[in-house]
């Protein structure tokens, strides 16, 4: 049996010139409240709980933590390249126009030149950076140095 509104099955309607067809159980809603599905395999969800995360978060995260990995290794691996202070040393007097750095570059090659001038400050009791022309000072020496040593 068939309800008739104004020549009009409940079943259709018509808006504006297109039938809308609309199930049969179902009266007219507004557009805002959501459609009751029955059966549809996944259980009402509401919207007030934690949300879950997306995979693009996820991507997001495992490229900052291998970015991090990645940082940090370089790092390491940085530091041993650069040698470490030798610990062999000798005493050498202080050229007209040298200062700690030129020092450190020349008896201590392929080692970083801060560490060896931190070094050299620490063997000779050293607060600053002056050092006078002639001299002494104990610094350290790699490579194949051939000059007096400790």
């Amino acid at each position: 049996m068939s309800v008739l509104l104004n020549g009009v099955s409940a079943l259709e309607r018509v808006t504006e010139g297109r039938k809308v067809l609309r199930p049969a159980g179902e009266p007219g809603r507004p557009p805002t409240r959501a459609r009751l599905v029955a059966a549809c395999g996944r259980p009402a969800r509401s919207g007030c709980g934690p949300k879950p995360v997306t995979w693009r978060w996820r991507w997001l995260l495992a490229l900052a933590l291998v970015a991090a990995l990645l940082v940090a290794g370089l790092t390491l691996f940085a530091g041993r390249v650069s040698g470490a202070v030798p610990e062999r040393t000798a005493t050498v007097t202080v050229g007209a126009g040298e200062n700690l750095w030129t020092l450190a570059r020349r008896y201590a090659p392929g080692v970083d030149p801060d560490a060896v001038v931190a070094r050299i400050r620490e063997l000779n009791r050293l607060g600053g950076d002056a050092v006078v022309d002639g001299m002494p000072l104990t610094v350290p020496v790699g490579g194949n140095f051939a000059g007096a040593g400790n």
